[in-house]
């Protein structure tokens, strides 16, 4: 019989030596360094303040990459797209109080897009935590409790000794699916502190793996392999779980119609026969997956946007398959997996029997011939061009980052992904300024591919301080910036809900944002409609950031909620 404490290593003679005699000059912000280099990681992001200099020091006798961006927000938004893109979970240090708060709306980003990044914030004093000692610069009366309700978990730090085992569980709640925002919280005397600790060379933050319930996959795999009319919904939890060639494998099996989230974009082939794409906010593509017997939706929790505004009223049985425990079976009552999306697919794959159905490339065909003349109807031509622009420029292995604005509204339902995690966007908690510095971290994450990012020209206003970053760094971004003179999204909202927007609030005196990109030392060019493809290519074939301007007011398409007044196309 084998115990647990036969599995403990021994160290050897050198390991011990060097425990022994740790190298002079360390302090606690070391042992912060040395634990994110033992796990793994190899880039850090972030924005120095007093109470985390020693997390700052520790890094010039680091060999870790640190990316430092002008404001908090942004830097947790370059660290969400390193996590998307890498797999990894992404450091991001922060200092004490309204550093640590600037952060917050990009880490509610991350968990809404299940983005693994690790936050580590300094603290006030060790003498000040709890109600001690007040008057602290920065000092809040619960730091943490501020990060509870956004981050998947909350780790304070009191001693040295507490840094690695904090971080490294950290890690592992950041890594495990559903991957999410983790935060990490030291106080600053404990970082400044000299150390006498040993070096941290030893880290284990195992990931936990969410296998599957056998019984639940072989109901699941009976109900799949009997269906007359199934369908899948795929979500945003088959590109982080790399699961799609499972996805692809399981619907060409079960000769069974796909449709994508938004945050799902990529998961399967665009032109593929069984492809219904993404158009989540469409009635016909509800109608037809209203009309399932028996519906499996992988990693998607069926939000508001996903259910079309929850007007989706499922008729057949409903298989949800999801990582976040939470979201299973919060919005309709289903065969609930409590798994991660590649397990659970792979498990289908073994057990489900092949079905063949030849008129479901014929009912997906109807389908969406049903959504293009509804589109035609609108005169949306403009907008059309210019997303087909995008996407003729735009190499197929590059990442694309979307901020909220009206272009990417469209390409959340009509833009060709090409490949799995390619197209992110903030449509996850929806705030401003994503765009660009999410892009600029995944030109660090992956600088063999050139990234571009579209804004509007109100969220471009949060993200312009960046332009440094990108110029410092030289980061191989292009900027796409659509112009339309202010909140061109809300101005439509308004308009349609009370016959007129509010001037003040959605029109924008904004700077000539060519000659202030070029003011920051990257190019910029102001390009139209007819030549955006030309220019935009341009751009992304050239090194090193650039802005691209597009002054044109777009239009969004009227979604439709109501069903429609069409016979039901999965029925024909």
């Amino acid at each position: 019989m084998t115990h647990d404490h036969d599995l403990v290593l021994r160290p050897t003679a050198a390991q011990t030596s060097a425990a022994l005699n740790p190298p002079a000059g360390r302090n606690g912000g070391d042992l912060v360094v040395e634990t994110l280099a033992g796990l793994g990681a190899t880039t850090v992001f972030g924005l120095p303040g007093q109470h985390a200099l020693g997390m700052f020091d520790a890094l010039r006798r680091s060999d870790l990459r640190y990316i430092g961006l002008r404001v908090e927000n942004n830097a947790g938004f370059a660290a969400d797209a390193y996590g998307r893109i890498t797999g990894e979970a992404a450091p991001l240090l922060l200092s004490t109080g309204p550093g640590a708060l600037t952060s917050l709306a990009a880490l509610q980003e991350a968990a809404a897009a299940s983005a693994p990044v690790l936050a580590i914030s300094s603290q006030i004093p060790t003498a000040g935590l709890g109600g001690g000692r007040h008057g602290y610069l920065h000092e809040l009366p619960d730091q943490a409790a501020s990060f509870r309700g956004v981050v998947k978990s909350v780790h304070t730090v009191r001693t040295q000794s507490q840094i690695p085992s904090a971080i490294a569980e950290a890690w592992q709640s950041a890594l495990t699916a559903p991957h999410g925002p983790v935060w990490v919280e030291i106080p600053q005397d404990v970082l400044l502190a000299q150390t006498l600790l040993p070096v941290v060379t030893a880290v284990d933050a195992t990931p936990q793996d969410v296998v599957p319930r056998p019984e639940l996959t072989a109901v699941a795999a009976h109900l799949l392999s009997g269906a007359d009319r199934p369908a899948i919904i795929a979500g945003g939890g088959v590109v982080r779980a790399d699961a799609s060639g499972k996805l692809r494998a399981l619907a060409e099996k079960l000769t069974a119609p796909v449709v994508t989230t938004f945050g799902g974009k990529g998961a399967f082939p665009w032109e593929h026969p069984l492809s219904l794409r993404s158009w989540m906010e469409d009635r016909h593509t509800t109608d037809f997956l209203e009309d399932a017997d028996v519906l499996l939706v992988v990693g998607s929790g069926l939000g508001e946007l996903s259910s079309n505004y929850h007007t989706f009223k499922p008729r057949g049985r409903v298989i949800q398959i999801e990582a976040d425990l939470g979201k299973l079976e919060a919005n309709h009552p289903a065969l609930g997996i409590h798994a991660d999306a590649r397990l659970a697919l792979s498990a289908l794959l073994e057990t489900v029997d092949e079905r063949t159905d030849p008129t479901a490339p014929e009912r997906v065909r109807t389908t969406l011939e049903l959504v293009r003349s509804r589109i035609a109807t609108q005169e949306l031509t403009l907008e059309q061009d210019v997303l087909a622009s995008v996407r003729r420029a735009l190499p197929p292995s590059s990442p694309s980052f979307w901020d909220m604005t009206i272009l990417s509204y469209w390409a959340w339902s009509a833009f060709d992904a090409r490949r799995p995690n390619t197209m992110h966007s903030a449509q996850g908690a929806g705030g401003l300024g994503y765009a660009f510095p999410a892009a600029l971290g995944a030109a660090a994450a992956d600088p063999t591919h050139p990234v571009l990012a579209v804004s509007g020209d109100g969220g471009a206003l949060y993200s312009v301080a960046e332009l440094a970053t990108a110029k410092q760094h030289g980061f191989d971004v292009t900027w796409l910036i659509v112009d339309d003179g202010g909140y061109g999204i809300l101005r439509e909202y308004m308009t349609d809900a009370f016959g007129d927007a509010t001037a003040p609030a959605t029109e924008l005196s904004r700077p000539d944002y060519v000659a202030l990109a070029e003011s920051f030392g990257v190019p910029g060019v102001r390009t139209t409609p007819e030549s955006l493809a030309d220019d935009l290519t341009k751009s992304l074939a050239t090194p090193g950031p650039s802005v691209v301007l597009l002054p044109a007011v777009l239009r969004m398409f009227a979604p439709t909620h109501q069903r429609s007044a069409e016979p039901n196309s999965a029925s024909v």
